[in-house]
């Protein structure tokens, strides 16, 4: 059974809607103003509101800002009852968030007809919720996932710490490391595009492929021959149209060697030396991403690590944050970042994504935000 609450300080109307209503097979509760509405609107929480325009202490309008504020009232479908006709006074109606309108006098049958179609829309507004919160916990179980398959941190030889927050639909991206033999270690983060469990089922199949070294034939200690195979195996055409994005290195131990290629991924940032002489380089190779295109070629580079350097590798989620003042936040600006932390002598990744948070005025990120940080 509905519930619908009539609010009129009227209560010649009030009983001839109650009466009306109740006949429907509606329960139909009521309030004599504004004030007293808006309370029993929280407490019975209906599926329809009618409301009177004209009222004392709260007008119909101020009540109908209350209620659409609301998010236990979300769904109530609320109706204006006023004698004002005129279009800028429906408007007024509309902008506050009424959602239909009954002029007086009252004509019974138009009543009953707007009250079914309000019920209507009611209904399929909670459905539309129910079938979100469902999504959204689909979601969320994806994410555990996800992250339940992201490695450990390493303390040694070399430190290896990560943030993964992934977003509110959840979206492509993935990492991992893990020594290839005793002497060399592999490190890559990958981003399908896209959001949902369409890029995150990708995501996760890049990882088990590459982590159980499946694909045969190939080199794991040379970027551009894994992501010469990743490409013959994940076209788009095939893949849902999906591609990616990946960053993939291996550090030398013994010879403090790093070599690395990425495939349309933004640069892992290497911060070698501290105080004046600190020195930054962007490790990128030229290549498409992924499953783009099948006649992709890539290629490898390389560089010495000094002791104590720092390599961060991340994903755009982590810098392309749209600011109040309509600008986006940039590569640039997230590296001067890691320099400012860097200068204290430690770069906390709590604290990176705090500021990055802060930034993105919301608390939850319209991207995933994946951040690896590598001290050698």
């Amino acid at each position: 059974m509905y519930k619908i609450l009539v609010i009129d300080d009227d209560t010649a109307i009030q009983e001839l809607l109650k009466r009306v209503l109740r006949k429907q097979g509606y329960e139909v509760t009521v309030a004599g103003n504004g004030e007293e509405g808006f309370q029993q609107a929280q407490k019975f929480q209906p599926a329809l509101i009618i409301c009177d325009w004209i009222m004392p202490r709260l007008t119909g309008i101020e009540v109908c800002s209350r209620v659409k504020a609301s998010p236990a009232l979300s769904t109530t479908f609320f109706i204006l009852l006023t004698s004002l006709g005129t279009v800028q006074d429906k408007v007024k109606g509309l902008d506050a968030g009424a959602d239909d309108f009954i002029s007086k006098p009252i004509e019974m049958n138009e009543l009953k007809a707007r009250v079914r179609s309000g019920l209507r829309q009611h209904q399929l507004s909670q459905d539309l919720q129910t079938q979100k919160k469902l999504l959204e916990a689909e979601l969320a179980e994806a994410a555990d996932y996800v992250q339940s398959l992201l490695p450990e941190p390493l303390t040694e030889p070399v430190k290896i710490e990560s943030k993964f927050i992934p977003s509110r639909q959840l979206g492509g991206d993935c990492f991992d490391y893990y020594w290839l033999d005793e002497n060399y270690l592999a490190i890559y983060l990958l981003d399908v595009a896209g959001h949902g469990l369409r890029a995150a089922l990708p995501s996760v199949s890049v990882l088990n492929l590459l982590r159980s070294k499946a694909i045969p034939n190939i080199d794991y200690h040379q970027p551009s021959d894994v992501f010469r195979a990743l490409n013959q195996t994940y076209q788009m055409t095939n893949q849902n149209d999906k591609y990616f994005t990946i960053w993939y290195g291996v550090y030398n131990r013994a010879q403090s060697q790093l070599v690395y290629g990425s495939a349309g991924h933004p640069p892992a940032v290497l911060i070698s030396g501290n105080g004046q002489a600190t020195e930054v380089n962007k490790l990128k190779t030229p290549g498409m991403p992924i499953g783009m295109f099948p006649e992709a070629t890539y290629i490898d580079d390389s560089c010495d690590i000094e002791k104590l350097s720092g390599l961060y590798i991340f994903s755009d989620g982590v810098y392309e944050i749209h600011l109040p003042d309509g600008q986006t936040w940039s590569i640039d600006d997230f590296i001067n970042l890691l320099l400012e932390y860097n200068k204290t002598g430690y770069c906390d990744l709590e604290e990176v994504l705090k500021y990055v948070r802060k930034l993105n005025c919301s608390h939850i990120l319209n991207d995933d935000f994946s951040l690896l940080k590598v001290i050698f």
